[in-house]
């Protein structure tokens, strides 16, 4: 059992916030980072055995200004930090700084000595964000982190909304969100397992509760006793199948979009599932609905002699 968690979008708020504003002054003139002008990558944490995974890539540009002491002239410029990634320390991740042409170069150098000081001060600090206060909740067991660190408390920021507000499933109250992929293998064909989730007789067999579904595109669907509800985005056969989805105990209004990709291999099935748009504070219900709910009721269905008879 892998869990992951894409951290792309809370990382993007997070460098903007920790980047953006960055100060620097002496005698000669004042500088400071004035815009996040790029930043492109992605990130994100997997718990493997009890143990975290962090994988980051980035390439961010950053625009700076500054202004002379003396004369008030003004000058502009661009920091770029091309591979901010686990393989280098930070220390050792290149910062590049460039100015545009004419005189100001004094306001160059200060960039390039505290500037840079402080940029690289600002990424080490993304890099701890990231391993606490982002993975805060991810399933491991006590041993694998300090005290510290679990009882950082996640402060969802507003950036983790933005990716999820414009997309047209993510409807209703914006709300801070996560999103989560898990995996799973089944001792079954690629059919069956797509039945089990699309054949109303099958889904009540495993969820062991009443269900109503129309398995079609823009069919609704309610589980568990209606306990959750939602719609069929999208089914391609013993294929994919893309669903609006939601717990009765969330947010009024507020669906997730769930994903399940279907893919076989080597006499099994392997389950791809993917959701975007959780609410943070129903993450972990979020994984124990998946795993125990459905992930080990469906095995357990698998194994009935009726099922394969």
């Amino acid at each position: 059992m892998r869990t992951e968690r894409d951290a792309t979008s809370w990382s993007k708020g997070k460098l903007r916030e920790l980047l953006v504003g960055i100060t620097v002054e002496n005698e000669a003139g004042h500088c400071e980072v004035s815009e996040l002008k790029q930043v492109e990558g992605e990130a994100s944490c997997s718990s493997r055995k009890g143990k975290l995974i962090f994988f980051y890539e980035w390439n961010i540009k950053l625009g700076w200004k500054g202004t002379l002491t003396e004369s008030g002239v003004k000058h502009k410029g661009l920091i770029e930090i091309p591979n901010l990634s686990e393989e280098n320390e930070v220390d050792d991740t290149e910062v590049n700084v460039s100015k545009k042409k004419g005189d100001g170069d004094i306001l160059k150098d200060l960039m390039k000595t505290a500037g840079t000081a402080k940029v690289r001060e600002a990424l080490g600090d993304y890099l701890k964000a990231l391993k606490t206060e982002f993975t805060t909740g991810m399933i491991l067991p006590t041993k694998a982190l300090s005290t510290q660190e679990l009882t950082v408390k996640r402060k969802p920021s507003e950036n983790t909304l933005q990716a999820h507000a414009s997309s047209p499933v993510a409807l209703g109250v914006r709300i801070p969100t996560v999103a989560l992929h898990m995996t799973e293998l089944f001792d079954t064909t690629v059919e069956q397992l797509y039945g089990i989730f699309t054949v109303k007789d099958l889904v009540q067999k495993f969820s062991k509760a009443p269900a109503v579904l129309e398995a079609e595109k823009g069919g609704k669907f309610q589980m568990f006793d209606g306990n959750i509800t939602g719609e069929y985005l999208e089914l391609l056969k013993n294929s994919k199948i893309v669903m609006k989805w939601r717990c009765r105990n969330w947010p009024e209004e507020h669906y997730a979009t769930v994903a399940l990709n279907f893919v076989p291999t080597l006499g099994q099935t392997e389950l791809q599932l993917d959701c975007k748009g959780v609410p943070v504070c129903k993450e972990e219900n979020m994984k124990f609905c998946w795993q125990k709910q459905h992930f080990e009721e469906i095995k357990g269905l698998l194994r009935l002699p009726t099922l394969n008879g």
